[in-house]
């Protein structure tokens, strides 16, 4: 088993794939050349329409991880924001849609049950590899990620989030007005519908909620109340003694919704908190509605990186501010722009899916295959031959069947070693990405 230590290691030395740099242009947005710490992918298919994706890095290893898995049934996206750590994010993201396949094709379906599933068999996963690895690395119980999970099925749009990533849908208004309408619930507790949630639940910890300086925290600690991983604050072996639990402080079941896509719905924002600590509902859904296709989820990460360079006055001063100092003036940010077009929604994607992930430029192909899945295994079931309809095909190499002898062979004849051997396994890697 590969170690955490070599994964952070792995993590610091990937290819960053696609970037840009910046610098100010005519319409106030950042935007140039040699701009290492910004990776893009302008515009992809997905299966009713087109996404744009990106990403950008300002701790000293990047916390987020982003996934759009366009399928020719569906299209996944995922947001996982990470703290403590990219432990806990990058987990998420390299399981939490398999389970969610896994579960749909066993149902037959998607819906807000396997979602709930999905979030949960992640939570499982994540918290038993804390379990073994609690001894040799206790660090481990203190990171954790904020998870934002979107799918498109059957003209339904999905949404599931954990934290405070957040999701917000542009459609059509009165007055033909492009209008934000946010999908997702902040678990933050800026919010006093939360504070006062999580003080209903710890009625006898009046502290679970505290101020520090000009922000509210949990346990002075953290400021979402619900994520993946966070194992100190939800099992008391893991909490270091630190923090004594009564009971888990934080949760990790979503907030789960589903919407009709209506002939209105024009697109929808999938971003972590670093773009929302910067950018209003409002002011990124008027970043999308005007501009082209092209290129939109890269303007809106600049767009809210010139907010962060306004603060601080100076441009020159944010380009001197190498990763990790520069967690100063912004987060890790991770955008996805999913466009809808109401044509593509009862056709299958014409070309084949590739999933997409951010910060890393290899390709794999999609495994958003929930119902063809089903019918592919059925098929073959049925064209499988029966003992009472013999072929004339030769055995393959790979079959293990043995031919009977004819009149015209020996029957002493043994079978060649090249009849009952089994096909070795060739010596080709299978291609990994990261």
């Amino acid at each position: 088993m590969v170690s955490w230590l070599d994964r952070t290691v792995a993590a610091c030395c990937q290819p960053l794939g696609r970037n840009v740099g910046l610098s100010s242009g005519e319409d106030g947005v950042l935007g140039g050349e040699d701009y290492p710490l910004l990776w893009y992918r302008d515009l992809e298919k997905h299966s009713c329409g087109e996404f744009s994706f990106a990403v950008v890095q300002a701790n000293q290893v990047c916390e987020d991880y982003g996934h759009v898995e366009p399928g020719r049934e569906g299209t996944f996206v995922g947001v996982y924001d990470g703290h403590g750590g990219h432990d806990a994010s990058r987990f998420a993201c390299d399981n939490l849609s398999r389970h969610l396949i896994t579960l749909a094709r066993e149902k037959g379906t998607i819906d807000e049950e396997v979602l709930n599933n999905a979030f949960a068999a992640t939570e499982d996963g994540f918290l038993s590899i804390v379990e073994r690895e609690f001894h040799v690395d206790p660090g481990m119980a203190s990171t954790g990620c904020c998870c934002l999970v979107g799918v498109i099925w059957k003209r339904t749009l999905y949404v599931a989030n954990l934290g405070d990533c957040r999701a917000v849908l542009g459609h059509i208004g009165r007055f033909n007005r492009i209008v934000a309408e946010q999908l997702t619930n902040d678990h933050n507790v800026r919010i006093k519908e939360v504070r006062d949630e999580l003080r209903a639940l710890h009625p006898d910890n009046p502290n679970i909620v505290s101020r520090v300086g000009s922000s509210w925290c949990v346990k002075g600690i953290i400021k979402v109340t619900r994520a993946i991983g966070d194992a100190f604050l939800k099992k008391p072996e893991f909490s270091l003694g630190a923090i004594p639990l009564r009971r888990p402080v934080l949760r990790a079941d979503p907030s789960v919704s589903s919407r009709n896509l209506q002939a209105v719905d024009r697109f929808v924002i999938f971003a972590s908190a670093g773009l929302w600590d910067l950018l209003s509902n409002e002011e990124a859904v008027q970043i999308v509605h005007p501009y082209p296709r092209q290129g939109i989820a890269r303007r809106l990460v600049q767009s809210a990186m010139n907010v962060a360079v306004r603060a601080r006055k100076k441009y020159d001063e944010l380009m001197n501010y190498d990763k990790g100092v520069r967690r100063a003036l912004h987060d890790d940010i991770t955008v996805v722009v999913i466009f809808i077009d109401h044509e593509m929604l009862n056709d299958e994607l014409t070309v084949p899916g590739m999933s997409v992930r951010g910060f890393v430029d290899t390709h794999q192909p999609s495994h958003f295959n929930i119902e063809q899945e089903v019918a592919t295994e059925s098929e073959l079931i049925e064209t499988e031959p029966t003992e009472t309809e013999p072929t004339e095909t030769e055995p393959t190499d790979t079959e293990l069947t043995e031919t009977e002898p004819t009149e015209t062979e020996p029957t002493e004849t043994e079978p060649t070693e090249t009849e009952v051997t089994e096909t070795e396994p060739t010596e080709t890697e299978p291609t990994v990405t990261v």
